[in-house]
């Protein structure tokens, strides 16, 4: 069974960094287009970054410009998201999402991790 795995999400402090990481189950992931998307209590899931499969294209969403990095290692099926300058605003539950019908820009997710769970204190 095909399956994103996510992890890396914990309580950090106002200003900290966090790396998430998305472990895909099968090599196949490495054609597709992936990205993140982050849901808060109360609100609509929101897109945060997406990463062609070369890495060569990411497109960021603005509140995390600037802030976030996304980037992957196709070798380790694996991609990440580092994240700088955190805000309690940032606080939300990240899922990351692979697209297998485009390999440019994450358009309509196909496939979705189980989330993980970022908390940032002020």
């Amino acid at each position: 069974q095909v399956q994103l795995v996510e992890s890396g999400g914990r309580l950090v402090r106002a200003g900290d960094s966090l790396r998430l990481s998305c472990a895909a189950s099968e090599p196949t992931f490495d054609a597709y287009a992936m990205g993140w998307f982050r849901q808060a209590p109360g609100k609509d899931r929101e897109f945060v970054a997406s990463i062609s499969w070369d890495g060569d294209h990411t497109i960021y969403a603005d509140s995390a410009k600037g802030r976030f990095s996304i980037s992957r290692d196709n070798a380790k099926h694996t991609m990440y998201l580092q994240m700088n300058s955190l805000k309690p605003a940032d606080s939300a539950t990240y899922y990351c999402a692979a697209d297998r019908q485009s390999g440019v820009v994450v358009s309509i997710p196909d496939y979705w991790g189980q989330g993980t769970q970022v908390t940032v204190s002020s």
